[in-house]
């Protein structure tokens, strides 16, 4: 498992403010998402009963989210592509009804050549196709889409650290 940090914002845009320990803690996860919490409290100077408490809120705030990372070709997904999207006025709408589909794992708004960038997960190329064309392409808003199919995944981490 690693952990990961989102990067979802709260409806009034704001992000959560997060101290020291906490950014630590982060850390630790990133290293290693099953680290237990008492290896972490050492680490980071709080007791295991601390660390729960402030995973709980890092989880709860969706700061962070515990997953277990996978190479999508060993568990059925044999088609990974990255689609850049131009919308035609609000973007929002569009990146709202993006992030609803489950294929699309990743969705980002970009300055440049596209309005969006999105990462899309799928069994094969029909399915891949299916999304693009009968459900991305059909969305209001959507103007054209480029599709970048990936032929074979070099590295995938969440080791970023915290800043």
């Amino acid at each position: 498992m690693a952990s990961q940090s989102t990067h979802q914002r709260t409806g009034s845009g704001s992000s959560p403010t997060i101290d020291a320990v906490s950014l630590a803690i982060i850390e630790q996860l990133q290293e290693d998402g099953r680290r237990p919490y008492a290896a972490i409290g050492k680490a980071v100077g709080l007791s295991e009963a601390a660390v729960r408490q402030r995973v709980q809120k890092l989880l709860d705030q969706g700061v962070m989210q515990i997953v277990a990372v996978t190479d999508p070709l060993t568990v059925g997904f044999r088609r990974q592509a990255m689609v850049g999207i131009n919308v035609e006025g609000d973007l929002d709408p569009v990146a709202d009804a993006l992030t609803a589909m489950a294929e699309c794992e990743y969705v980002v708004m970009t300055a440049g050549s596209f309005d969006l960038m999105v990462e899309i997960v799928c069994e094969d190329d029909d399915h891949l196709l299916d999304v693009i064309n009968k459900r991305i392409r059909t969305l209001p808003g959507v103007r054209s889409t480029e599709s970048f199919v990936y032929l074979k995944l070099k590295k995938q981490t969440y080791m970023w650290g915290t800043r």
